[in-house]
């Protein structure tokens, strides 16, 4: 290598290049943000449309389908699904992975600006939002009354403090782009319709919402100016005090005004409550906070930590804080656990190296290598624009044992060189020189291996696009330093100990030579001995076994295809899923009470899980939301659960959910929907699955009927579906010849029963505060609960023949039933689809999903309805199938790197042969520790590809170099130089694969917090090294003579005679 020459002639230009990498990476360091996984753009926007009172059969016709219809036009779109609620219209629209989310947000307001004069008067504005991972609260706050540090304040009072002053110094926090208020009750001016009054004076709804909001408004009316100065001329008519609202004239009766307060009553009171937050079971008021697009969450959360100790110093008496939720404890436990990963791999990697070599020298030449490649591909993440995240810390953890390989490689060579005698600086020149090809391959055939896996397409091609290219990087780098530093440093800083390990050939280790006795003799002296004279008897092994395969060369490859046959019939054991779940102390629980029920119902329910949950030792704290979030409607609650730390309990998050899933049942009147950890990628449930077709209530059936068959399915939990029993409704139908000889339509029914009924927002009023609050005109809560409240409701209708207003009643306009209607429709593609999901618990998901396929495949569906995965599932099976081309691609590539390198189209087939070796280890591994075929392990597989093929290669070069003759030995025949090249590789093979193996332990055995999600990869590295490095030093071999013998008789065939394989060293080149 002409660099390793420049560094050998130029030891200080040699030391300056590598200070200038460990400088910028220092540098590089100090810039990346930290994260928990890559910053990805998911081209994703929802809109969202608000029609106040209707139905979402009405919704999903007035407003979803023309939405749908509107935005189906715009290319790239992936999925189009769409959600029908009560008064709410809500379309997600999905684009392909390659779009950019921004420019897909601008098409979709483009088309809804066109959309929007068709909609209908009282359909409000559509909201065009980007969906951003990230918009998840990612801290929360709870506000508490605290009765023993003075007087506690009440709901209104703990509200109005937290808009007006915790709420706007959160906002202040830099990175916030969001603060929402949960469980608030408002302050407002009440309005409460007095409906006996109203009808004794001829009164209606419509008169007092014109004359509250005309009267309560200050109006400019332009300005005076003279010569000398200009005046605002402004009316005044803001009502000041609450009770100035009573003096209102709403109209006049016979000469004389009617206030407001003879047809309504002014009440200073809150707005009726939507949403609850509990804390340990009390009501509390709970802040959830949002962090803006491309901000970082552990400065964000660091900002509002810091702004929330401030606040503390200046709480008012009677207000108690709690931190209850911290998005950023995640990211800070996997990262630090990644990072103590990483060292302790590294520790173990050198303590390896230094048993093996018995130097602290050659230790320190050698390990230089490791902390310099890690800091150096800091530089180029910074270049690239990378993150510190789970992804890119595990690939630098994954590396620890592929950094030092090649410096392994090269300073074995190197004190083989110096034991032969050799100057120091010839020693270098020559030792890396003679294995540069061979690690310049290994090092290409690992890359190659990589940088698929950072191309990937799909959603896993964009997670684990930083983790392909870190460790590229990562790996050219320390293969740069090993043919720089590494041989500079053994001409310059020569170390006399290589030569107590010499022996007669200048090979071996003399067991004759005097043994000094010192302390390190006494001590680490006998450790490093054993390890020499355990070297040497396994070498002598080695040999033997691998003598008796070369003459035994049909029974070797059978017993390796029977091991393969054997692996491949082993992985169907393992079981699939897309991402292995992670503890991280926190869990969380869903439950729906019956259709229609209140908020109060809801919440006493939430009381009595809430109750069960705080039983468990394991559980800290709990939090409650009803009608917020994933949980929207009133009879939805979500209960988070923090739990004690990983360290503190014996069961781990899985079994403390399947323990409390049981105890809940218990529990009436709640249907349970999911308990435990939510899907890794996605954050929703492991399973799940939509049945889609024209009709509801063949969509209802079918649902009903595949429930009822996949239910007793094994593993199967948490099954629900979208479809609820319908909700109590309340239908009016008018009565067109009475209301055609009344004079009344439509709409003189229904404005001022939504006033009535579901309140009309007049204006605001300013308190002395400076705040605004609403002010609702509506009929007291008393009036609006039965049926018969609402029929018998008088409303105002035209005139009399004498000119006074004409009242009737509700019943005799139009008729009141009682009657149900659905929850919601939700829509995928332009049809109507429900959607069903589950969790997996005791089994995989990918083996519960393909019982439920075997299920659904039995299912006879009728003609136009069809069902489709979607979630995990459906992100499994496409990333397995982009794993696989990217396995194809580097199995490719690693071909045409050893074909170059070998000068030989066969002779790469030899070599590879280790590839299929590796499946026995992996399935093997993956037993043992109970782990599942997941991403994780099967990124492993891939890596595995690139490593196992570094023995062959390091065997198969030094056999071929032995074949052709050096000057420091003879030409060899074939089995000579295989058996040479099996005594002297032995050593840097063995250092290699145990630096591998102990690097990859912490991560594998996944003792730490939220480990279990990246521990199948360390294990699959594993088991696939130790099964292919033994079979590989023995299957390779054999592989590779008949893969010669094959080339010789090719060469005799077409292109004339050529020796027998163990002819003198000109048949070599003939055999090649």
């Amino acid at each position: 290598m002409w660099f390793t020459q420049v560094s050998l002639r130029n030891p200080v230009f040699a030391t300056m290049v590598i200070l200038a990498f460990v400088v910028m990476g220092l540098f590089s360091i100090q810039r990346l943000q930290v994260d928990q996984f890559p910053n990805i753009d998911f081209p994703v926007v929802v809109v969202t449309t608000e029609y106040p009172g209707a139905a979402p059969e009405i919704v999903e016709s007035e407003v979803t389908q023309k939405v749908e219809e509107a935005v189906n036009t715009i290319a790239g779109i992936n999925a189009l699904t769409s959600r029908s609620y009560e008064s709410q219209s809500v379309v997600i629209i999905e684009f392909g992975l390659h779009m950019n989310g921004r420019r897909a947000a601008e098409d979709v307001r483009e088309k809804i600006a066109l959309l929007k004069p068709t909609l209908r008067t009282e359909v409000k504005e559509p909201k065009v939002l980007r969906f951003d991972p990230a918009s998840r609260a990612i801290w929360s706050v709870a506000v508490l009354p605290d009765a023993a540090v003075g007087t506690a304040p009440s709901p209104a009072e703990l509200t109005q403090w937290s808009e007006q002053v915790l709420k706007k110094r959160l906002e202040n926090v830099r990175g916030v782009g969001a603060v929402n208020l949960v469980g608030g009750t408002r302050r407002a001016i009440n309005i409460e319709l007095n409906l006996a009054a109203m009808e004794a004076l001829g009164i209606s709804a419509d008169q007092v919402v014109a004359a509250v909001r005309s009267e309560n408004q200050d109006a400019p009316l332009g300005s005076l100016r003279t010569q000398h100065q200009e005046k605002v001329v402004q009316l005044q008519a803001r009502m000041v005090q609450p009770d100035d609202f009573n003096r209102i004239i709403v109209t006049r009766r016979g000469g004389q005004p009617v206030f407001l307060n003879q047809v309504a009553r002014i009440v200073d009171s809150t707005v009726e409550q939507e949403n609850l937050a509990l804390f340990n079971g009390e009501r509390t008021l709970l802040l959830q906070v949002q962090k803006t697009q491309d901000e970082n969450t552990i400065a964000v959360v660091n900002g509002l930590q810091s702004t929330l100790k401030d606040i503390q110093a200046q709480l008012p008496p009677g207000y108690k804080l709690a931190e209850v939720q911290d998005g950023s404890r995640p990211i800070r436990v996997g990262v630090a656990n990644v990072r103590q990963t990483l060292i302790e791999g590294a520790i173990l990697t050198v303590l390896i190296v230094f048993l093996f070599l018995n130097s602290w020298r050659s230790t320190i030449i050698t390990g230089l290598t490791l902390p310099i490649a890690l800091i150096g591909t800091f530089m180029v993440m910074n270049l690239f624009g990378f993150t510190i995240n789970m992804l890119t810390l595990m690939a630098l953890s994954l590396s620890v044992g592929l950094l030092i390989d090649d410096a392994i490689v090269v300073r074995e060579n190197i004190v083989r060189h110096l034991q032969m005698g050799k100057t120091p600086y010839n020693a270098a020149m020559d030792g890396t020189r003679e294995i540069g090809l061979a690690v310049l391959a290994t090092t290409l055939s690992i890359v190659a291996v990589f940088l698929p896996i950072g191309f990937m397409e799909g959603i896993i091609g964009k997670f684990f696009h930083e983790f392909g290219i870190t460790v590229a990087a990562a790996i050219l780098i320390s293969m740069f330093v090993s043919f720089t530093l590494d041989p500079m440093l053994s001409s310059v800083w020569h170390d006399p100990a290589v030569h107590l390990h010499t022996g007669p050939d200048g090979t071996g280790h003399d067991a004759t030579a005097p043994q000094r006795r010192n302390w390190y003799d006494r001590t680490i002296g006998r450790l490093t001995g054993w390890i020499d004279r355990a070297q040497d008897d396994l070498s002598d092994s080695y040999q033997r076994v691998l003598a008796w395969s070369l003459t035994h060369k049909l029974t070797t490859l059978a017993a390796a295809g029977g091991i393969f046959v054997l692996s491949v019939a082993m992985v169907p054991l393992l079981g699939t899923e897309f991402v292995p779940k992670a503890d991280f102390s926190e869990t969380s629980l869903t439950f729906h009470t019956p259709a229609g029920s209140s908020l109060e119902a809801t919440e006493a329910k939430a009381r009595q899980v809430e109750a069960i949950a705080r039983e468990f030792p394991e559980v800290r704290y709990s939090v409650t939301t009803i009608n917020t979030g994933n949980a929207a409607g009133k009879i939805y609650a979500n209960i988070y659960l923090r739990l004690v730390d990983r360290k503190d309990r014996s069961v781990n998050a899985d079994a403390m959910s399947a323990r409390l899933r049981e105890r809940l049942r218990s529990v009436s009147g709640i249907n349970v929907t999911h308990v435990g950890l939510l899907d890794a990628v996605g954050g929703n449930k492991q399973i799940e699955l939509s049945l889609q077709g024209p009709d509801l209530d063949e969509l209802e059936r079918l649902t009903q009927d595949v429930m009822s068959r996949i239910r007793a399915i094994p593993g199967l939990v948490d099954l629900d579906s979208s479809v609820k029993p319908d909700k109590p409704t309340v239908e009016l139908k008018l009565k067109p010849s009475v209301a055609s000889d009344l004079g009344a339509g439509v709409s003189a029914l229904a404005s001022p029963l939504r006033i009535m009924v579901a309140g009309q927002t007049v204006g605001n009023w300013r308190a002395a505060d400076a705040q605004t609050y609403d002010v609702i005109v509506r009929l007291p809560a008393a009036d609006r609960r039965s049926l018969e409240d609402l029929a018998h409701a008088r409303l105002v209708v035209g005139t009399l023949a004498d000119g006074s207003p004409r009242v009737v009643r509700v019943d005799q306009l139009a008729s009141v039933e009682a009657s149900t209607g659905a929850n919601q429709i939700n829509r995928r593609n332009l049809t109507r689809e429900v959607a069903i999901n589950a969790n997996a618990y005791s089994r995989t998901a990918g083996d519960v999903s393909a019982d439920i396929r075997k299920v659904l495949d039995a299912t006879q569906l009728p003609p136009g309805y069809r069902y489709q995965f979607g979630g995990s599932t459906k992100n499994m099976q496409e990333s397995f199938a982009y794993a696989v081309s990217a396995l194809a691609m580097a199995v490719i590539f690693i071909y045409m790197i050893l074909a170059s390198q070998f000068k030989s189209f066969l002779q790469p087939l030899a070599l590879m042969t280790s590839l299929p070796l590796t499946l026995i280890g992996v399935v093997l591994a993956l037993m043992m520790f109970q782990s599942s075929m997941s991403m994780f392990s099967v990124i492993g597989i891939i890596m595995l590809m690139g490593l196992v093929t570094k023995n062959a290669i390091l065997l198969v070069d030094f056999a071929i170099r032995a074949r052709e003759g050096t000057s420091d030995h003879p030409a060899m025949g074939r089995t000579d130089a295989l058996l040479m090249a099996a005594r002297v590789r032995l050593r840097p093979i063995l250092m290699t694969t145990l630096a591998m193996v102990f690097g990859m332990v912490p991560l594998a055995f996944a003792l730490s917090e939220g480990s279990e999600q990246r521990a199948p990869m360390g294990q699959a590295v594993i088991g696939g090294v130790i099964t292919s490095s033994i079979l590989t030093l023995v299957v390779v071999p054999v592989v590779y003579c008949y893969m010669d013998d094959l080339g010789q008789w090719l060469k005799r065939k077409f292109v004339g005679g050529a020796p027998p394989p163990d002819a003198p060293p000109g048949s070599a080149e003939a055999a090649r």
